[in-house]
């Protein structure tokens, strides 16, 4: 069985999470990275649990699309909301766990506004890419 291989853009994703993330420590005082190493361990974790997140959101939406009843979408619906907001808790566990106290992502609203930036960096790459092929 092949083993998945990492490509430019999942390099770029990363480097580009680690711009991101090294603005936050220096303009928000309660995000914080001791060592530059701690902040791109960060950032891989960061690239690999937003893909799990970004894959299952786009299963949930399919679903939503394709759902013949009301029930069915708003089991869907609530789906999505627990994997939106779970990430966010899945992301401030990881990092605890596997990082300790070298790094603090500031709680869950700081970890969702980064997040959220973290997602338009991704999508401005991509369409920066986009165009120049």
């Amino acid at each position: 069985m092949p083993q998945p291989r990492i490509s430019a853009l999942d390099l770029a994703d990363v480097l580009v999470y680690l711009v991101v993330l090294g603005t936050f420590t220096q303009l928000f005082p309660a995000v914080i990275s001791e060592t530059f190493l701690a902040s791109l361990l960060t950032a891989i974790i960061l690239k690999l649990v937003l893909e799990a997140v970004v894959w299952a959101k786009t299963k949930i939406v399919g679903r939503i699309r394709a759902a013949e009843t009301v029930r069915v979408r708003v089991l869907a619906g609530g789906s999505f909301f627990i994997v939106a907001a779970g990430s966010k808790a899945l992301i401030l566990w990881l990092i605890d766990v596997l990082l300790g106290d070298s790094v603090y992502l500031g709680g869950f609203f700081a970890v969702t506004l980064l997040v959220v930036t973290l997602m338009a960096a991704r999508a401005a790459l991509r369409a920066l890419l986009k165009q120049r092929s």
